[in-house]
């Protein structure tokens, strides 16, 4: 019988790479608090409906790319392919939009695509929605924050801004219809996927990664052409506010989002140090969409960031390192029953004052000597010891483990009584224990 494994895209994040994620989310968290954003937590699964009326029903992520299922009462829901959707449903349903409203939220989404580095069935974001606010001054604050973030990352070098208009629903229509015209003329030299949606959605040829197919769009209707007076007078507004803040940006008059439910500003950052998958954040305005799902007409702007990307982004440009489990600080031996009570008692009492350490106890027993090679193993720079003469003598041995002995000292280890051994440790560890204000 072959073992169980994952399901395919759908993969384990192991102990060596948890910190990384960890830093990224409270980095992110004390970042988004910092600016009044309070957080929101959403259920995995949706009604299938809400991703159709929102996404759009001839998206890729709509027609090919969703978990959907029937429940036991015919019903049928969905793994949420994105968080925008369910934190506007649940906006409404709370009643959280009798005002200006700013929400974030963490978690797994779920499309069927082609797994690649950076690009999986089951992946990560971190999501940020602003409701209330029309006027421009909220996308510029949106992107700022997420330019503070990279630089909080150590990622300003590795990401560059791009932003563009789409203009309202109308203006798109009208570019649409003559951007199909255009293309039609073309058909049998666009690339497949680009065939598939020329009628279905032909705003995302513009976004196409084939070299033919975007050399034929060199010579496609321009959408800034297509756009009305007041998405225009809104983007340069907001080119005008980045430039205030001292922010580069360029304007990629092809960026379009995947959704249907974006109108006027939409940006993006990416990054060449990831191959194929370059978007490490996007989003953009989204006027229309409350009212779609059946709430009060609300403007709201917002984005998502990608997880593994970013984490990927960190230790590609080393704004973290590539590092193993996180080491213990102090490991605990004992032999005899005694000594492990006495041991037991103490590292608890020492967990409960030196909670900035990372204090391992030795189980499943053994000699000291197994004992203290696991010690060593464990990256711990010190070794707690107790025995027969600890117990006796009411010490402990504390024992160096990643130091030099001093001349004449045996290992460097000391015999400290047993009610000075925290204040032992403050002193060995005063670099990384937290002052108390």
């Amino acid at each position: 019988m072959s073992n169980i494994r994952a399901v395919r895209g759908m993969n384990d994040i192991l102990p060596d790479e948890t910190p990384h994620w960890r830093y990224l989310e409270r980095t992110v968290s004390r970042l988004l608090a910092s600016y009044g954003y309070g957080e929101i937590r959403l259920p995995v699964v949706e009604q299938t409906d809400l991703f159709k009326r929102s996404i759009g029903e001839v998206t890729d992520i709509v027609e090919k790319e969703m978990y959907s299922f029937d429940d036991r009462n015919g019903e049928s829901l969905t793994l949420r392919p994105e968080g925008t959707a369910g934190c506007v449903r649940a906006a409404i349903q709370q009643g959280l939009l009798g005002g200006p409203q700013r929400l974030w939220y963490a978690g797994p989404m779920f499309r069927y695509e082609r797994p690649q580095k950076g690009r999986q069935r089951q992946f990560h974001q971190i999501g940020v929605e602003a409701f209330g606010v029309a006027s421009v001054d909220m996308d510029a604050e949106l992107i700022l924050l997420s330019a503070r973030l990279w630089r909080q990352l150590g990622l300003v070098d590795a990401v560059q801004l791009q932003v563009n208009s789409i203009g309202s629903s109308s203006a798109r229509r009208a570019y649409r219809s003559a951007l199909v015209a255009y293309l039609e003329s073309h058909r049998d030299a666009l690339d497949e996927d680009s065939q598939r949606r020329l009628h279905s959605n032909p705003l995302r040829i513009l976004d196409s990664k084939s070299p033919q197919t975007q050399a034929i769009l060199d010579g496609a209707p321009a959408l800034a052409d297509y756009l009305d007076d007041e998405a225009r007078s809104d983007f340069s507004r907001l080119c005008d506010l980045l430039q205030a803040a001292g922010l580069p940006y360029v304007v990629n008059p092809r960026l379009v989002r995947g959704l249907d439910y974006y109108n006027k500003t939409v940006f993006e950052w990416v990054t060449d140090r990831l191959g194929a998958q370059g978007t490490v954040c996007a989003g953009g305005r989204y006027d229309n969409l409350v009212e779609q799902l059946g709430g009060k007409a609300t403007p709201a702007v917002g984005f998502a960031m990608g997880m593994e990307r970013l984490v990927l982004l960190m230790l590609e440009t080393g704004a973290v390192e590539s590092a193993g489990q996180s080491a213990a600080d102090v490991y605990a031996v004992a032999v005899g029953d005694a000594a492990h009570r006495e041991a037991l008692a103490a590292v608890e009492s020492l967990r409960d004052h030196l909670d900035d350490l990372v204090i391992v106890q030795h189980t499943g027993g053994g000699s000291f000597k197994s004992q203290l090679k696991k010690a060593d193993k464990s990256g711990a720079r010190v070794a707690l010891i107790w025995g027969e003469d600890e117990v006796r003598a009411q010490t402990v041995t504390v024992k160096p483990l990643r130091e030099a002995a001093e001349p004449g000292e045996k290992s460097g280890q000391l015999s400290v009584p047993r009610e000075q051994l925290e204040a032992t440790l403050r002193t060995v560890f005063a670099d990384q224990i937290r002052q108390e204000e």
